[in-house]
């Protein structure tokens, strides 16, 4: 029998992100007596938001008109747009005109994601929303109709043999009318759900970019609050694969850069953390960072599957909100306008449902909701953009990719939907390429992995299991030393896997689980797909300031 307590609440909300939060204000403000209840892995909300971002203040318009007020966000609104298509050594800039409408940044606002988080926790608290930060879900609970009734939470003090230490407390369990997951991308508990409930088996498979992220504090004279860059082409178009490249002036003499990869690259000596150290070693993103110092640095993976990829969202007793769904519009690289929507269509059908008397119903009504809004709306404008450029590359690829934009842009829309194949299943052997040679570190523009976790305030305590799961701990061995070359080694953005004993002839995967900062990559384009990222002890990963 369980020794673990219960705790029953009206909803419980997996992710304090901003699809969830939205979920709980829009919760609050239809039915301030429900009792809504927030899980946060992280050790306090914010500390494992990762994103650009410029963000879209649709939703937020719509959720708290009054936000200019208070939010930091509205500190820097964006004042210039800028495209660049990089050469190894020079730039052109892509015309705005070239670029449907939807593509402007007009409006938009940017700055941390993780700070846009703090304060509507602030905001969903002061409505009576309960928050608990450092407490990991790990585990979905089913009433005996098949039904979700709710989540149990990470056990406490397990050690690394499984053994029980002095301070051990097992995990709570929720018990709810409505559990919502909004884990973020490549959730643990979402792909539970999509495999339990069959959720996904009418979509396409959701493929990944990896975003790489750092801050900067730059000189004065360089600073122009609300420019945004975005860039393509180099250096990924010598590595064959594909992605680009960001660059947003904000607040405080700050600038946010980054760098995503798309994971469904095909050669595996392709490694994502030094294709952004060349990149920001180009002239032209060089000229605004030298002089400065990198202040912050983390790395999480970004849906890109788009609309096709949208899996069903409910099921009984629960939805899936945010990118734990997958509405990111890969074009416009953005996701939070539409992420707090779907929390807010679904919170409008969790109350209707509750105020009728239902319980663990399947919310059909937020499904049809989502299809009928404006998020299907701007997700059905770019919904082969990525798989054109991912088929046909980066040049010709973003013309017929701009084309069908504009073609669908104008209604006229092209009677077919590209399709794609997992990130895992893209990766090919390594005897078909040649390893890539990237530069050595100057430690004043590139820098090493182990150095840039350390900017990311990672911390897991070092005595419990290992939250990265070889299902069969054999195949590193057998397969992905000898057929792929190691890729573990490479597509991680923290140096987590290594492989000892390769000069002796007898290679053996070594997993630094403390480095890691939960981006999920591993999780994802592991080619066996062998390794599974499960839930570590509450309040383990990066601690992000202000990203």
């Amino acid at each position: 029998m369980s020794t673990r307590e219960s705790m029953p609440v009206d909803v419980v909300i997996v992710g304090a992100g901003p699809a969830g939060l939205a979920a709980a204000i829009r919760l609050k403000q239809l039915n301030d007596a429900l009792e809504v209840v927030v899980l946060e892995k992280g050790s306090e909300v914010g500390a494992h938001i990762l994103s650009g971002a410029v963000i879209d203040p649709r939703a937020l318009d719509e959720l708290l008109p009054d936000w200019r007020e208070t939010c930091p966000l509205a500190e820097v609104p964006v004042t210039s747009n800028h495209h660049w298509v990089l050469t190894r050594s020079g730039k052109w800039a892509m015309p705005h005109v070239l670029m449907p409408p939807l593509m402007s940044n007009k409006g938009n606002y940017t700055g941390s994601l993780g700070n846009l988080c703090r304060w509507l926790a602030e905001r969903a608290e002061e409505l009576g929303v309960q928050i608990f930060p450092g407490f990991p879900a790990s585990e979905v609970l089913f009433d005996e109709s098949g039904a979700v009734m709710g989540v149990a939470t990470q056990d406490m003090g397990i050690a690394a043999d499984g053994s029980h230490k002095p301070d051990y407390q097992p995990g709570m369990e929720l018990h709810a009318k409505y559990t919502l997951f909004a884990e973020g991308a490549r959730g643990h508990l979402t792909k539970r759900m999509k495999k339990h409930f069959a959720l996904d088996a009418e979509s396409e498979p959701q493929i990944y970019g990896l975003g790489i992220k750092e801050l900067w504090d730059i000189p004065a004279d360089r600073h122009e609050p609300g420019k945004v860059v975005h860039t393509q082409g180099w250096p990924l178009s010598e590595s064959d694969t594909w992605g680009g490249g960001f660059l947003y002036h904000q607040a405080n003499g700050q600038v946010a850069l980054g760098f995503v990869t798309s994971l469904d690259y095909a050669n595996p000596y392709v490694y994502p953390f030094e294709e952004f150290q060349r990149w920001k070693q180009h002239p032209a993103i060089r000229a605004v960072i030298e002089g400065g110092k990198r202040v912050a640095y983390g790395a999480r993976v970004i849906n890109e599957g788009g609309w096709q990829s949208v899996p069903k969202l409910a099921f009984p007793g629960g939805a899936l909100i945010g990118c734990s769904a997958g509405f990111v519009n890969v074009p416009r690289i953005k996701g939070t306008h539409t992420a707090m929507k779907s929390g807010m269509l679904t919170a409008e059908a969790v109350a209707a449902a509750i105020a009728a008397g239902q319980e663990k119903t399947e919310l059909n009504q937020y499904d049809s909701a989502v299809r009928s809004s404006w998020i299907a709306d701007e997700l059905q404008l770019v919904k082969n953009a990525q798989p054109l450029v991912a088929k046909f590359g980066g040049a010709i690829g973003t013309v017929l990719a701009g084309a069908d934009m504009w073609l669908r842009t104008l209604r006229l829309r092209l009677p077919f939907t590209m399709k794609h194949h997992t990130d895992a299943e893209a990766t090919r052997r390594a005897d078909l390429y040649r390893p890539i040679a990237y530069p050595k570190p100057d430690g004043r523009i590139s820098f090493d992995r182990l150095s840039s976790v350390f900017l990311s305030g990672t911390n897991h305590e070092e005595d419990q299991p290992c939250h990265l799961v070889l299902k069969d701990p054999t195949l590193p061995q057998r397969v992905n030393w000898p057929v792929y070359a190691g890729p573990e080694t490479r597509y991680c953005p923290a140096g987590v896997y290594e492989y000892v004993g390769v000069e002796e002839g007898e290679p053996r995967l070594v997993i630094n689980a403390q480095n890691c900062v939960h981006c999920k990559t591993c999780d994802i384009k592991d080619p066996p797909q062998n390794i599974e990222w499960v839930t570590p002890e509450g309040g383990g990963g990066p601690n992000y300031p202000n990203m």
